[in-house]
């Protein structure tokens, strides 16, 4: 369930669909967060491509270890490893944002 939903968010994100992805987000943190602030925060047309590395569990709470490629401006096609927490509430995965 981590998986496929943490996948589904990043297939969002590089195809720049960010209304998407922020429906991933926790009811917490869309209530600290909102949509045009998230959408703020992202870089657009930057990713290339998230892989899932690692998903561990330990009851409700997850991380995900992602490899991401992305564009930067001096630099095409630059991979890096990226940490996600991820929580189970009421059945479901969402995303912990750690916005600024």
């Amino acid at each position: 369930m981590v998986t496929a939903r943490a996948k589904a968010r990043w297939d969002a994100i590089v195809k720049g669909d960010l209304d998407t992805a922020y429906g991933y987000m926790s009811p917490a943190s869309r209530q600290v967060t909102t949509l045009e602030k998230y959408k703020a925060s992202v870089r657009r047309d930057a990713f290339r491509e998230a892989k899932i590395d690692n998903v561990a569990c330990e009851a409700d709470a997850c991380m995900v270890r992602l490899m991401v490629t992305y564009d930067h401006p001096r630099m095409k096609g630059i991979t890096t490893p990226i940490l996600e927490s991820w929580i189970i509430e009421g059945g479901q995965a969402w995303y912990v944002y750690g916005g600024k």
